[in-house]
């Protein structure tokens, strides 16, 4: 098993399998309009740019499951990154990513790389890096920006 065996829902609740994404690195990151780390939509655009056109994929997967901080709608989240942040990588349908009703590839992502003392997402922009044949290969905090991961991205394209 590995991430393309997984459906999801685009923002607009079309299903997307993930299979469409083979052979690409991705980086699979839940976030929120309203965090503290919401700035970082502006170096996740900055990687999006400068590697999209070596097979390098940014799937957003809003998540309103920490402080309320992503209570808008699919589409004014969307807007709102879209006007602030000129985002242009796939945004998914807002999402679940701890307890029993996590969205399905959560569970599968936490499963595969577990953080600092278990599994459970801490806070919205935490990040999961996947390589070109559907692996996990990497989990980072919140706290680690964009740029700090651009060099294991390269490494993977």
């Amino acid at each position: 098993m590995n991430i393309y065996d997984f459906t999801v829902k685009d923002n607009s609740g079309t299903d997307v399998s993930l299979s469409k994404y083979k052979g690409k690195v991705l980086l699979v990151v839940n976030t929120a309009t309203g965090c503290g780390f919401t700035p970082q939509y502006k170096g996740l655009q900055e990687l999006y740019d400068k590697y999209k056109e070596k097979g390098f994929e940014i799937l957003d997967f809003p998540c309103n499951q920490f402080a309320n901080q992503a209570p808008g709608t699919d589409a004014e989240i969307t807007e709102f990154c879209t006007l602030r942040y000129k985002t242009s990588f796939p945004r998914f349908k807002k999402i679940e990513v701890n307890g029993e009703n996590a969205e399905p590839l959560y569970k599968y992502l936490k499963e595969q790389k577990k953080g600092f003392c278990k599994s459970d997402i801490k806070w919205n922009f935490t990040k999961f890096l996947i390589d070109k044949d559907g692996n996990v290969v990497k989990r980072f905090a919140p706290v680690k920006t964009p740029s700090a991961i651009e060099k294991e991205i390269a490494g993977l394209l």
